[in-house]
């Protein structure tokens, strides 16, 4: 079943163990089954302290479970928490519908957006170690080949029930991630080296990241209002205020109880921000789930080990009212709106102050006998004014910090 001709007919089911805020998980729980190509016709929950080994949920709510799906001609049923084969294979055989969990649904949208190749890697990465445990009692599951949420992305057929078949693809898609995160890890050290500024854009999927790439510089990257409208880390250069040049990189956006496997696949792309000169991240200012969001985004930077880097935050979204949420003042935070491209000016200008200096702005006389100073600017950095007097080479430039020092005998405080 394509998601975007015809839509299924899903039910949500979550176990209320008071681990997390069950209504808020269920409202994203909605939003993913949505951008999977879903609609939700039901919703049930039971508080129970802790999850049936084998039916997840009791006795009586999987008996309502079962009529709420042939009444609501449901075609899919989706827990909001991850499941063993043994707790979807009961669950489907006494309900007759389709059983995936929170985690297979994430999956699912990961496969169908991937875009290049190493994104469509960690994908099929992820996948594999997902089904892997799951292969006992999972082989209708497997070699499913209809469409639908849930069997989207590698791995449908029934070859691949085959647990050293499985083992050996996760092996081989281990080895080639490593030469890509090997190519990835020289790309990062040929920037240090060329000192070229980085800003590594990260947070909440669906806070505007892609939209606010697109709009400072013309990006062309996919961005809806939906969960993961994009994936797959895109790259693009700005000039700045100051007249220095940032490399601003979109990363993949996060969520509340990313799949571990997920976050393991993602670990190179995420890594993006653990290099860069300064962490950009963004926040719906109009979400009730900021505090939230942003908690899942810290601790996954921390993880990360970014805590030295330069951070600041950007609320966005202020063209829908004032911030509903509060930020605490130790960061620089600034307030914009991507969609309208107000808030732009005060953002680039945090940007400026917060990047490690590589280059400064300078008027300077060059004497003539001094002319190769000039080239080695021009090499270097930008060359703005370059006139010639009596004095020598009158000359305005962004200047490398490598070359400041040579350049300050010559430099001229007030305008000639």
């Amino acid at each position: 079943m394509n998601a975007e001709t015809k839509k299924t007919n899903v039910i949500l089911a979550a176990v209320d163990t008071g681990e997390y805020d069950i209504e808020s998980s269920i409202a994203e729980l909605e939003e993913l089954t949505k951008t999977a190509g879903g609609i939700v016709v039901g919703v049930i929950t039971q508080k129970r302290p802790a999850c049936d080994p084998g039916w997840c949920m009791g006795a009586g709510r999987l008996e309502e479970l079962s009529e709420m799906c042939i009444n609501l001609n449901a075609e899919l049923i989706v827990f909001d928490h991850e499941l063993s084969a043994t707790q979807i294979r009961n669950i489907e055989e006494l309900t007759d519908v389709r059983v995936i969990d929170r985690t297979m649904l994430i999956l699912d949208i990961f496969a169908a957006r991937a875009r290049t190749s190493e994104g469509k890697l960690q994908v099929e990465l992820a996948l594999q170690k997902y089904r892997l445990p799951r292969l006992t009692g999972m082989g209708v599951e497997l070699s499913r080949l209809g469409g639908g949420i849930g069997t989207r992305g590698p791995g449908e057929t029934k070859l691949e029930t085959d647990r050293r078949h499985i083992k050996r693809r996760i092996n081989m898609l281990e080895d080639e991630l490593r030469l890509l995160e090997e190519r990835r890890m020289r790309m990062r050290q040929r920037r240090k080296k060329d000192s070229v500024l980085t800003a590594a854009i990260v947070g909440y999927t669906n806070v505007g990241k892609s939209t606010l790439l697109n709009a400072l510089t013309e990006a062309g990257v996919l961005a809806e209002n939906k969960l993961f409208a994009t994936l797959d880390t895109t790259s693009r250069s700005i000039e700045l205020p100051d007249g220095r040049s940032v490399m601003l990189i979109d990363t993949v956006g996060l969520i509340r109880r990313l799949p571990h496997s997920l976050v393991e696949a993602f670990k190179s792309t995420l890594e993006e921000a653990a290099s860069a000169d300064l962490i950009i991240e963004i926040i719906d200012s109009s979400s009730p789930e900021a505090p939230e969001q942003i908690k899942v985004t810290h601790d996954l930077l921390e993880e990360l080990g970014c805590e030295n880097i330069p951070h600041m935050y950007v609320l966005n979204k202020c063209d829908k009212g004032e911030p509903a949420v509060t930020l605490p003042s130790d960061l620089p935070q600034v307030k914009i709106s991507a969609l309208n491209k107000t808030g732009f000016d005060r953002l680039l200008s945090v940007v400026c102050e917060l990047l490690p200096e590589t280059a400064k702005r300078m008027k300077l006389v060059i004497p003539y006998d001094q002319s190769g100073l000039l080239s080695k600017i021009r090499s270097l950095g930008k060359v703005y004014l370059e006139e010639y007097s009596e004095n020598g080479i009158l000359t305005e430039a962004l200047v490398d910090v490598r070359l400041q020092k040579m350049c300050e005998e010559f430099e001229i405080k007030n305008d000639i």
